[in-house]
């Protein structure tokens, strides 16, 4: 409803205490349901009461209140505001605007409560109970308000075919103000002259008078964009409504006229495929197809300016589809029969297939309704056995069927994903695993024939959703975690994989068409969130079917996609850290099929290559221990000559100092004296590199801490932090040959043990050739092609520098 204000009337009296007529707070004349407008002119529930009207002191003035029927709390309190329109539509609702751009309902649940509060509205605001809105429209000028006062009323021309002409005229020039539409409002009510226009267009159809159906279209079309419910119940009527559509068939834009009549009436069919016994429902239904249809397919594409003159229009639609959702859902009888023909053998597929389109389009319907409304709806078809009928419909061969049905299962585990786990674990202790839900669904993902996979890709999400640990239960007694991936991993996990494992049994992928690829993508992607998200049951599934080495002949795929989709999957388990991944991964030597994809993309500078090099990379800079002595033992010599970065190199590095401080334990007792001062306070603000290299040499001496004996002399903060702090100052310098110059200055000077111990560091004296290479065209830090000429013979002297330094 949009928001009207006008000059302030004459204000009416005012009666003190609160009025309940007729019967206490619980009569359900006075049961109302509050709604609110939202942003995208949607109306929100914000709860079902009692409304009550009595004088508020703290307002200072007679208030609507609203209880919550629930606890009683207050869901609304509103001032009857003396210049506040106030607007009654459909006998049971009334809408108004508290302030701009906050537009609010009371939806009664029957008409006489309606008209009593409307009635007290009336009293406090001086008007006659008998109109549809208490005020004037806003903002009219100061020449429109002179013609008010000078005339009272519009006067509408005899409704003659011969003045159609000038109606039209008449209702064009009333719309851009807000007083005169008004008045135009009123004079269409009065005079029932909607049902006179509608009797011409019948006599200029009879006639083929064009002219006059012309201006009929613009006629109807301006009494719409009136926004008044009052038109609309009139227009929308069963004895109406085809005719509005008819006067609306006649665009003078158009060289020919639509049929939207004869597809209303010959096209469209209305199928009962349960009877509806309730004939006021039936109407319902047909008003609320036709209307809809008006707005989405006869009215043209209102304007900017004309989107709010249709708002009355949005929400009749939508308070009548609540309406319609409400019916439905309390007629036991309907829904019971419904359920019962779904998964009735007996029933013939046509039959069937009605039934489950019904089904589809109630779910939709019930998107309209708030939270709390959807949520009973929901209950209620759950009550009725909605997931076994979908298992039983997902088992038939007809396609469409098996379409609508994804689609219902859709919004139930959208709604409610835990009701679905529970349905499907109760399940398999009386099925086999072929007939179980979920398998039926994994099936027609993997047997999706559109070659986009639209179809699987929404499969996907939905298992997506069934998987994740984020929106499942845990209670005292139990988890649904581990009860319901326990049961996926072993009822349906090998639903999942069985594409993938047929697909990896030779050294390349056995087919290689974009659909399948498109499909292992998908499967891909869903292990690579259970690798993120599961902890014990993908690892233990992972090795004990060796999925990883299957996955990684997807490495060699033709579609980069795939391929990196596989090489991803590795990546999500190595960034882990776990130790049981990794000696999986050492024992399999399964970085051979990544080593072997990095040198057949050769030195073409591209997504493959980069995802590659940030692995090895991660795996350096978290100093993995086992996986770096891993690579550098079986595959440094395929990786030595890569010198556009300085990864590979970095890993060579951390593999000697490892074996290095397994060689020389005293360097490790050593090493923690530095541990020991590195927290003392400093006035240097640690950059991101210095902090990693903390963290990784606290890592390193978990194992064991040496300390320091008692008959050494402890060193002063200044004396350990200060060559660290020049080596770090020295480290940021970008040219090698200043670089030289620096580290000859230091290494002739004097050097404090200290010193040496921060380049006997394995880490800290990678840190070194790191920065180093983070200044040089090509490397991680800085992007470029790879084979940057000069960026592996800077690295390389300052690399044999430090060999010199550490072994010195």
């Amino acid at each position: 409803a949009p928001a009207r204000r006008s000059a302030p009337p004459a204000i009416g009296s005012r009666s003190g205490g609160c009025a309940v007529p007729g019967g206490s707070m619980t009569d359900t004349r006075r049961r109302v349901k509050v709604y609110t407008l939202n942003e995208d002119r949607q109306w929100d529930d914000r709860g079902t009461g009692h409304v009550s009207s009595c004088y508020v002191e703290r307002l200072k003035g007679m208030s609507l209140l609203v209880r919550a029927e629930s606890d009683g709390s207050l869901l609304l309190e509103s001032k009857i505001n003396p210049n506040t329109a106030y607007q009654k539509q459909q006998d049971t609702l009334i809408v108004w605007s508290e302030a701009e751009n906050y537009d609010l309902a009371l939806s009664f649940q029957e008409k006489a409560g309606c008209d009593e509060i409307w009635e007290k509205i009336c009293q406090v605001q001086g008007k006659d109970p008998s109109v549809d809105i208490t005020q004037d429209l806003v903002d009219e000028s100061e020449e429109e308000r002179f013609d008010d006062m000078s005339s009272p009323g519009l006067e509408l021309p005899s409704c003659e075919l011969s003045r159609l002409e000038e109606i039209a005229e008449l209702v064009a020039s009333s719309l851009p103000s807000p007083l005169r539409r008004e008045k135009l409002a009123l004079a269409l009510e009065n005079e029932g002259y909607i049902k006179k226009l509608l009797e011409i267009f019948h006599v200029c159809e009879d006639l083929e008078n064009i002219e006059g159906l012309h201006h009929l279209y613009e006629i109807i079309k301006g009494i719409f964009l009136l926004n008044r419910t009052a038109l609309f119940e009139v227009m929308f009527s069963e004895e109406c409504i085809m005719d509005v559509i008819g006067c609306l068939e006649y665009d003078p834009s158009l060289s020919q006229s639509r049929k939207h009549r004869e597809f209303l009436t010959k096209t469209a069919k209305f199928k009962e495929v349960i009877p509806i016994s309730d004939p006021e429902l039936k109407q319902k239904i047909h008003q609320t197809y036709r209307v809809q249809y008006i707005q989405d397919m006869v009215l043209p594409t209102p304007s900017v300016f004309e989107e709010n003159m249709l708002s009355t229009l949005h929400s009749f639609i939508f308070f009548n589809k609540v309406e319609i959702v409400g019916m439905l859902q309390e007629d036991e009888k309907f829904l019971t029969d419904l359920f019962a023909q779904l998964t009735d053998e007996a029933t013939d597929e046509e039959k069937r297939q009605e039934l489950v389109n019904f089904l589809k389009e109630f779910c939709a319907f019930s998107q309209t309704l708030q939270p709390q409304n959807r949520d009973a709806f929901f209950k209620t078809l759950s009550n009725m056995g909605i997931l076994p009928a979908l298992e039983v419909i997902l088992g038939m061969d007809d396609a469409q069927v098996r379409s609508a049905a994804t689609d219902i299962f859709s919004y139930l585990v959208e709604y409610n994903p835990s009701m679905v786990r529970e349905f499907v674990m109760q399940e398999a202790q009386q099925n086999d695993d072929d007939i179980l839900l979920i398998n039926l669904i994994i099936e027609h993902m993997i047997c999706d024939t559109d070659p986009e996979l639209g179809g699987a890709v929404l499969l996907m999400g939905l298992l997506r959703t069934l998987v994740d640990p984020e929106n499942m239960l845990a209670t005292a007694n139990k988890t649904e975690k581990t009860e319901f991936l326990g049961f996926f991993y072993k009822h349906c996990m090998h639903v999942l994989t069985a594409p993938l494992l047929a697909n990896t049994t030779e050294d390349k992928p056995s087919k290689d068409d974009f659909q399948t690829a498109q499909l292992l993508a998908l499967i891909l992607e869903l292990l690579t969130f259970c690798v993120e998200h599961h902890t014990y049951h993908i690892k233990n599934y992972i090795i004990n079917k060796d999925i990883l080495r299957r996955v990684l002949v997807l490495m060699a795929s033709k579609h980069a996609f795939l391929a990196l989709c596989a090489l991803r999957f590795k990546r999500k388990i190595i960034g882990l850290k776990d130790e049981f991944y990794n000696r999986y991964i050492m024992k399999s030597f399964l970085f051979e099929p990544v080593v072997k994809a990095f040198l057949n993309n050769g030195s073409r500078y591209n997504l493959m290559n980069s995802a590659i090099i940030e692995m090895f990379e991660f795996i350096r800079v978290e100093d993995i221990k086992s996986l770096t002595a891993h690579v550098i033992e079986n595959y440094w010599k395929a990786l030595e000559d890569v010198d556009y970065v300085q990864t590979f190199k970095g890993l060579k590095l951390r593999f000697e100092q490892q074996r290095e401080r397994q060689d020389n334990p005293k360097l490790d007792s050593m090493r923690s004296i530095l541990r020991n001062h590195r927290y003392r306070r400093d006035a240097r603000t640690l950059e991101d590199e210095e902090e990693m290299w903390f963290n990784t040499d606290e890592d390193d001496m978990e194992d064991g801490e040496a300390v320091v004996p008692p008959s050494d002399k402890p060193k002063n903060d200044e004396d350990i932090m200060d060559p660290i702090s020049k080596f770090m100052e020295r480290k940021k310098l970008k040219e090698s040959e200043e670089k030289e110059v620096l580290l000859k200055t230091n290494l002739s000077g004097r050097q404090s043990p200290s010193f040496k111990l921060s380049f006997s560091s394995g880490t800290k004296s990678n840190l070194t050739s790191q920065s180093s290479a983070s200044n040089l065209p090509g490397s991680p830090g800085s992007p470029g092609s790879p084979g940057s000429p000069g960026s592996p013979g800077s690295v390389s002297k300052s690399t044999s520098q430090m060999a010199a330094i550490t072994t010195k």
